[in-house]
């Protein structure tokens, strides 16, 4: 015990005798006239003023320039975060279409009064005709939204064998009628109406999605004569259908969409650029031996009604937007609707929105579309399954390619095709399916596996379950 009480004495010796010579050859502090500072002074020593900072200490300084430039920096950091979410594409798409719902809505109450009470009806009659369709048409989407993947698929088939029968149905006498010049509807009974042709758009998006999605998991889509039997014969034949009826504008959105379908199966370019020829050679021939579409050709970027007013109609849908300015005349104070304008509250709706509601009004609507448009192209890109991919880039293509014609038509850019504003127009024929194919663009974005998981984590019981996962058990006496 006295050898090692003497050990730790000479380790201790050892140490101090250390730390003095460390203090005795470090040097001293000096103030400002050259004078060493007292014992202490060290603790209450200020850096100089030019002095470098420590990096915390500068990136936190108020007024300076890197936080002037790191203020727009950080905000665009916070909206690409936000917008790189798993659950950015589901409020784009239940969103928008839901606004754009609700807009069209407004504006059919307000472009068809007048025109309602020119036929001896009272002046809400197409507003509670196309308010019911919504309904209706929320309770699709919504049921659409809960359904899962296989159920879609297997509801593709029967979907398309109806619209078939219901088109056929349409040429036989006594059955269809015509409305427009057009024989593209089945009498439903009182004022109700039906237009098969505008569920075939939805039958061949999720037939046709099926079809590739099988054919891909059986890596068949490599030969070009697997990926064009049986979806080209089968597009034809509703196409075919559909001219029997004189419908061009119907018919080109329903080549849009095979050319949608067929792009995302990554047709070769040959092959694309074959089909697109044919379906070109097909509609030039069909335009040049038709009077009625000739002159509506002709119509296009014109500025006066021309001989017997043939395009009447283009040039005062232009007027309407043109008198609409910055913010429009008002709501329900547009003046091309008092008989001037035909259709107001189907093809032309857009041209009275630019007149009561102004460029505000058509580029919010623009932008609602965009939303929409780039939401269903997020779907379709970040998916594993074929089959979502092919039918959420077909109903992009669909409601894109739609909304396009029927806008550059009424800005003259485009002839006149006769198709609604999807989801905005008056038309229950067409908002009911178009409805139905924005709740798949809402299943699908809620089916991707982040989604899901976020979805998941927002129910009030599962965050509860997790927190008391979390929390450990504490003893009972601890406070």
């Amino acid at each position: 015990m006295p050898a090692e009480e003497s050990s730790a004495a000479r380790r201790g010796n050892r140490s101090r005798a250390t730390s003095a010579i460390s203090r005795a050859l470090r040097p001293p502090l000096l103030a400002a006239g050259g004078a060493p500072l007292p014992a202490g002074a060290a603790l209450r020593v200020r850096p100089a003023a030019g002095a470098r900072r420590p990096p915390a200490a500068r990136s936190g300084a108020s007024g300076g320039s890197s936080s002037r430039g790191g203020g727009p920096r950080r905000l665009y950091e916070q909206a690409r975060r936000a917008w790189d979410r798993p659950l950015t594409a589901y409020y784009l798409i239940l969103g928008a279409g839901l606004l754009i719902t609700v807009l069209g809505l407004v504006m059919v109450y307000s472009a068809s009064m007048i025109k309602a009470l020119e036929l001896g009806k009272p002046g809400t009659y197409f507003f509670r005709k196309q308010f019911l369709a919504a309904v209706i048409g929320a309770g699709l989407m919504a049921a659409a939204a809960r359904m899962p993947v296989k159920l879609h698929r297997a509801l593709s088939y029967p979907l398309l064998m109806g619209a078939v029968f219901l088109m056929v149905l349409v040429q036989v006498p006594g059955i269809g009628m015509s409305v427009n010049g057009n024989r593209n509807w089945l009498y439903l009974g009182g004022p109700f109406q039906l237009q098969p042709s505008e569920f075939g758009k939805l039958a061949l998006v999720l037939w046709g999605a099926d079809l590739l999605a099988r054919k891909q998991d059986r890596r068949l889509l490599t030969q070009w004569k697997h990926m064009l039997v049986p979806l080209v014969p089968v597009a034809f034949m509703l196409l075919g259908l559909i001219m029997l009826g004189g419908d061009m504008g119907t018919a080109i959105i329903l080549t849009a969409i095979l050319f949608g379908l067929l792009w995302l199966a990554g047709a070769p370019t040959r092959l694309f650029a074959g089909v697109l020829a044919s379906a070109g050679l097909v509609a030039f021939l069909l335009i040049k031996t038709s009077p009625n579409r000739m002159s509506r050709l002709d119509c296009m970027g014109a500025s006066e009604p021309g001989p017997g007013g043939s395009c009447w109609q283009a040039v005062h849908g232009i007027y309407a937007l043109a008198s609409g300015g910055w913010f429009g005349s008002g709501l329900g104070a547009s003046v091309e609707k008092w008989g001037q304008l035909p259709e107001p509250h189907t093809d032309f709706i857009f041209a009275i929105t630019g007149e009561e509601l102004g460029l505000a009004g058509t580029l919010s609507v623009l932008a609602l579309f965009a939303a929409l448009g780039y939401a269903g192209i997020r779907v379709a890109g970040r998916t594993e399954d074929p089959f979502v991919r092919y039918a959420a880039g077909g109903v992009t293509t669909w409601i894109t390619a739609q909304a396009v014609i029927n806008i550059g038509a009424v800005l003259g850019l485009l002839p006149i095709a006769g198709v609604p504003l999807p989801l905005f127009s008056y038309g229950g024929s067409a908002l009911l399916p178009t409805m139905f194919a924005v709740g798949l663009l809402i299943a699908f974005a809620r089916a991707d596996p982040a989604a899901k998981a976020a979805l998941a984590m927002r129910r009030p019981g599962v965050r509860w379950k997790t927190m008391r996962r979390r929390v450990k058990k504490r003893p009972s006496g601890e406070r």
